[in-house]
């Protein structure tokens, strides 16, 4: 029941409906006893700092940041941990006694999604894409001790400024290219491929995936951040090769986790957590 003692939680965005969070992170509140619940909040982007404002004047705990917010929002915050501020972008909101807190788990989610298979620590990694995503992952990858990066992208161009900006921050070594001959030729020793494009995202799900099967190894780990469809091109690809496969969705789940645990100090049930995944989108296992 719903009191006057209950804490908010939500999360923001602009579209908010089809959002996976609310269905995550009441579960997980239930299956522990918190007198908390999280709801969707849409909020169009002239509304944004408004709705930051009314969110501290009504004692809202925490929000989750969702497009087209996560970089506009930093204006309207107090202060930013380290990966947001890196980052450039906030994915997590803490309102507390110090004010309103930014984060940015969608790089922890990523590397704890790869880390159920293998670390990241010392390995060679890949990244394909330079928006939003790649430069949350690629900022995580480096500061969790990744041996070498190296971002793909169409435009080489943009792939040079995010390069550009991980050398100024973290001073390591970080290799791009475009999608042709050199990609095929650093992915010879690749031992982590993340996509963070939206390829194979539906409804454009018969679109080719930017690496194919002949380009990889059975030793590849391939992870497509994209989880509607589950299985992607790229990662029919990647099976065709032998290689081993993470789903877009685990990223999902363990970004909300690092969330909640921001949130509550909490380390919630991961298996809560992946139930609540399942139901909400009528799947068995993932």
């Amino acid at each position: 029941m719903i009191t006057g003692k209950t804490n908010v939680f939500g999360i923001i965005g602009d579209p908010v409906e089809h959002s996976l969070s609310p269905g995550m992170h009441n579960a997980a509140f239930n299956s522990i006893g918190l007198d908390h619940i999280y709801v969707p909040f849409k909020v169009k982007t002239e509304e944004l700092e408004d709705a930051i404002n009314g969110a501290r004047a009504m004692g809202i705990r925490g929000l989750n940041v969702t497009i087209p917010h996560k970089t506009e929002v930093i204006k309207y915050l107090d202060y930013l941990d380290i990966a947001a501020g890196l980052i450039g972008a906030v994915n997590t909101i803490e309102f507390g006694e110090n004010g309103a807190i930014g984060h940015n788990t969608d790089g922890v989610g990523a590397i704890r999604a790869i880390e159920d298979f293998t670390p990241v620590k010392e390995k060679k990694i890949m990244v394909l894409g330079a928006g939003g995503a790649a430069r949350a992952i690629a900022f995580q990858l480096l500061l969790s001790e990744a041996e070498s990066l190296v971002i793909s992208n169409r435009t080489i161009e943009k792939a040079q400024e995010l390069k550009d900006d991980l050398i100024e921050k973290l001073d390591q070594e970080v290799i791009i290219t475009d999608l042709g001959i050199d990609l095929e030729k650093e992915l010879e020793d690749t031992d982590i491929l993340i996509n963070t494009t939206p390829i194979g995202m539906y409804p454009h799900i018969t679109h080719k995936p930017l690496v194919t099967a002949d380009m990889m190894h059975k030793d590849l780990i391939v992870n497509d951040i994209v989880y509607n469809p589950l299985r992607t091109g790229l990662i029919m690809e990647a099976e065709k090769a032998g290689a081993k496969t993470i789903s877009g969705i685990k990223m999902l789940m363990y970004q909300g986790i690092e969330s909640f645990r921001i949130w509550t100090g909490i380390e919630p049930p991961i298996d809560v957590f992946q139930s609540a995944l399942l139901k909400e989108m009528n799947l068995e296992k993932f």
